[in-house]
């Protein structure tokens, strides 16, 4: 991993054990509407990792609650306070990758970023919170841009420099990886990505557990 000039995180289930702290909170949020819509938009947001809950929270509204429920109920913006005000407290306390600062003293000379699907200011804030900030030199980005965006726009700048890699637990950190040229690893141990073997075996992906086990990789190159 020594020869990335740029390494680009996700945080949720990469940096963070977080996964689950927002599957609850979607489908907390969601709630009013009834279990069945509530179920509907967590089937939704594990079926599409990595994108924003804005685009979800639309989803919801547009096309899941005309489903399966009737009747008023929370708004966009309501949706998207009690989503935030369920996902901010389990972020300042859930797991940090325990690998991350080895990481960091292994790749001196790599310029680290976050691009991630959760909103970006709420991401800063946790990451100060938490002293996590000073790592990632080269930023900390998220929604409302997408990562195809946020990852353009660096390229454009020169932030993101060639060759990078980006380190990620969906699908669509792949597929953004891909389309922006960077290398991918896909880490598994906190993904919610289902039957993720076969997926990898079927794009050639390269998968760990984790960063610990990332980093004992690199370590025997």
């Amino acid at each position: 991993m020594q020869h990335y000039s740029t390494i680009v995180f996700d945080c949720d289930g990469v940096v963070l054990n977080s996964n689950a702290v927002k599957t609850r909170a979607f489908y907390e949020a969601a709630l009013p509407y009834g279990e069945e819509a509530a179920r509907a938009l967590v089937a939704y947001h594990t079926a599409n990792g990595g994108i924003s809950r804005y685009k979800k929270f639309t989803h919801f509204l547009d096309v899941i609650i005309p489903e399966f429920a009737a009747g008023s109920g929370p708004d966009l913006e309501q949706l998207l306070t009690h989503y935030a005000d369920g996902v901010r407290q389990g972020l300042l306390s859930c797991e940090v990758a325990p690998a991350l600062q080895a990481l960091r003293e292994a790749t001196p000379s790599a310029r680290w970023l976050i691009v991630s699907g959760g909103d970006q200011s709420e991401l800063r804030e946790v990451f100060a919170a938490r002293g996590l900030a000073y790592l990632f030199d080269g930023g900390i980005y998220g929604s409302p841009d997408t990562k195809d965006e946020i990852l353009r726009r660096e390229q454009d700048i020169g932030n993101i420099s060639m060759p990078a890699l980006f380190i990620g637990d969906s699908q669509y950190d792949y597929r953004a990886a891909s389309a922006a040229g960077l290398d991918f690893v896909f880490l598994s141990g906190w993904s919610e990505v289902e039957n993720y073997q076969s997926w990898c075996g079927k794009h050639s992906i390269q998968h760990c557990l984790d960063l610990s086990a990332l980093l004992k990789a690199c370590e025997g190159e």
